[in-house]
């Protein structure tokens, strides 16, 4: 087994030990709110939103977007688990900003292994073969961070399987600080009805 493995496998022991009546909470959500953010390894959603176990869903894929599958997580959310607000939150210096899909395409044809970057852009080593399937997909990438976070919102607030009555909060999540900044047309825009 891998190092990784078995230090995973040794903190699940540790959580095991320390479980307590965790086993009893229901399935819905406590504070009945979701949370759609980024995958970041930065980012600790039960830190900086004060979640425990139980309280919300939070929902994480890259650059924290609002994909179909994304707003599938959010339907089922509310529709069978009863959550009454959600929050789509991004965050400053987001890896999904320094590419394009064009970009993403490109390296995914060279090969499969992962690319590098530096300050001329990123770079492939074009070893063991890769795919173009890369080019037939919509990575969701984006240069600007607000208009993004503005982009998901309406994303979600417009699609016909989300009920008019629930707010859509925007924010980004400030990396050098911690802060969650409102983006303040996203929430308008998220506005219930």
């Amino acid at each position: 087994m891998s190092k990784i493995v078995n230090e995973v496998q040794a903190a699940n022991s540790d959580y095991v030990a320390n479980f307590g009546d965790k086993g009893d909470l229901p399935l819905p959500p406590g504070r009945q709110f979701a949370i759609l953010t980024c995958m970041d390894a930065r980012l600790d959603p039960a830190k900086y939103a004060g979640l425990a176990e139980g309280d919300a869903h939070v929902i994480r894929n890259a650059g924290g977007r609002a994909s179909d599958d994304a707003i599938r997580s959010l339907v089922i959310s509310y529709k069978l688990l009863g959550t009454k607000e959600w929050f789509v939150i991004h965050h400053t210096d987001c890896g999904m900003q320094l590419f394009d899909n064009e970009i993403m395409g490109n390296l995914l044809s060279g090969s499969l292994k992962t690319a590098s970057a530096d300050a001329t852009g990123w770079h492939d080593s074009n070893a063991g073969g890769g795919t173009h399937d890369g080019k037939y997909i919509n990575w969701l990438p984006f240069k600007d961070n607000a208009k993004s976070v503005v982009e998901d919102v309406q994303r979600i607030r417009n699609n016909s399987m989300v009920p008019k009555d629930i707010p859509i909060y925007g924010y980004i999540y400030n990396c050098k600080t911690g802060q969650l900044e409102e983006v303040s047309e996203a929430t308008e825009a998220g506005k219930a009805s």
